[in-house]
């Protein structure tokens, strides 16, 4: 059921018998933890439950010795309104990736939008519409940050200032509307970032009509805060030009699974190399030509863990840990204070792996037996993963 964020309360919750606890952290990814204590929505505190104090607890969630995960956050998504996309006319897409463990979205522009406005009042319009919508209507309870403006030419700071003031902190993909150039789009890359508007470029070849071809040289120029898709949305830029855009631009390297996979497993190589892994997040960039991906997030994290050689809880962290950091998130990772968004993780029943990371390791996808978003139980067992050898009990 979709709702506000402040309709129920999560009140006090164990989580206990954690058989693997995933951080989201690149300097430390698994913690010598065996139990969570919730408050209100926000982790309380965590440690070897017998360090706890575990008074006054309102339910309990025995993990049974599965595994604990941040929720996982997609951060290149094109949502319209509600629980609908009209790209696929297809409903219900939101709670489905819910269903492979994502807790929150990100969005890079309500491109999708039959007759979207393309109008300077129209488009700020839109943008404080989505961001207002999405804010008070969550799908399954995922957390969606929508609002994101695709930047037209002749827009002025004054544009900017008006859309912070109503509460819009993101831009669409730029390229995808008429600002292409990289000197126009690096002005208004400035004047978004001084008004707290965070930025996005889009990279590669033209996805949707009106778009167009961005090669590293605007990239370079317009210096937008995240390189959208680098590994292509869907066609990607030649390798040379990725390491390029890797080595000369200190921005977040931004993964998606509808992009070129050989691609990407070539700037994360890049970014290894360059020892700047933190700067690696992941999106599936859907709905798209190619479909919806519920499960788009969990093959990216398998894909580059099996044949990119990254220890798989060092790939979680890009899709928790490094896109929370960057995109200024609350949750992401599992340290007091921050959001209790989780994911109930175990081996996929038959995987040949001897346990979970061995099973991703290995290319398989793990099974999902529970998502909490704010401490909140959103879904027990996924509808969309393989089932999980270890289930939690939710008490």
């Amino acid at each position: 059921m979709a709702q506000a964020a402040a309709e129920i309360h999560s009140g006090r919750i164990l989580i206990k018998n954690i058989g693997l606890l995933l951080s989201g952290n690149l300097k430390n990814p698994i913690l010598d933890a065996n139990a969570i204590v919730v408050q209100d929505g926000k982790i309380d505190s965590l440690g070897k439950e017998s360090d706890l104090n575990t008074s006054g607890i309102d339910s309990t969630v025995d993990c049974k010795g599965a595994a604990v995960s941040p929720g996982l956050i997609d951060s290149h998504v094109h949502p319209v309104f509600g629980d609908w996309t009209p790209r696929q006319n297809q409903l219900n897409w939101i709670d489905s990736f819910l269903n492979g463990g994502i807790t929150c979205m990100i969005s890079a522009g309500e491109v999708h939008l039959p007759g979207r406005p393309k109008d300077i009042v129209g488009l700020k319009a839109l943008a404080i519409t989505a961001q207002r919508c999405f804010d008070n209507f969550r799908p399954g309870g995922v957390k969606i940050h929508a609002g994101a403006p695709v930047i037209e030419k002749e827009m002025v700071e004054e544009d900017f200032a008006e859309m912070a003031k109503a509460g819009v902190t993101l831009l669409g993909e730029i390229g995808l509307g008429s600002v292409k150039a990289g000197e126009e789009a690096r002005q208004m890359v400035a004047w978004a970032r001084k008004y707290g508007i965070q930025s996005t470029i889009h990279t590669g070849g033209p996805s949707v009509p009106g778009s167009g071809y961005i090669d590293k040289d605007v990239v370079l120029e317009a210096d937008a805060d995240v390189i959208g898709h680098i590994n292509g949305g869907h066609t990607a830029l030649p390798l040379t030009q990725i390491e390029c855009l890797c080595e000369q631009c200190s921005r977040a390297i931004e993964l998606v699974h509808n992009g070129n996979e050989l691609a990407a497993l070539h700037a994360m190589k890049t970014a290894k190399e360059l020892k700047q892994l933190d700067r690696v997040i992941l999106g599936t960039d859907s709905p798209a030509g190619s479909g919806v991906q519920p499960l788009g997030i969990l093959r990216m994290i398998a894909m580059l863990s099996s044949l990119g050689d990254i220890p798989p809880e060092i790939v979680f962290c890009f899709a928790t840990g490094n896109t929370a950091k960057i995109r200024n998130l609350d949750g992401g990772m599992i340290e007091s204070g921050r959001a209790a968004d989780f994911v109930f993780l175990s081996k996929a029943q038959h995987s040949s792996g001897k346990d979970l990371l061995d099973s991703i390791r290995k290319g398989d996808l793990p099974g999902i037996g529970g998502v909490m978003i704010d401490g909140i139980q959103r879904i027990g067992r996924s509808r969309n993963t393989p089932p999980a050898e270890t289930l939690p009990e939710f008490l």
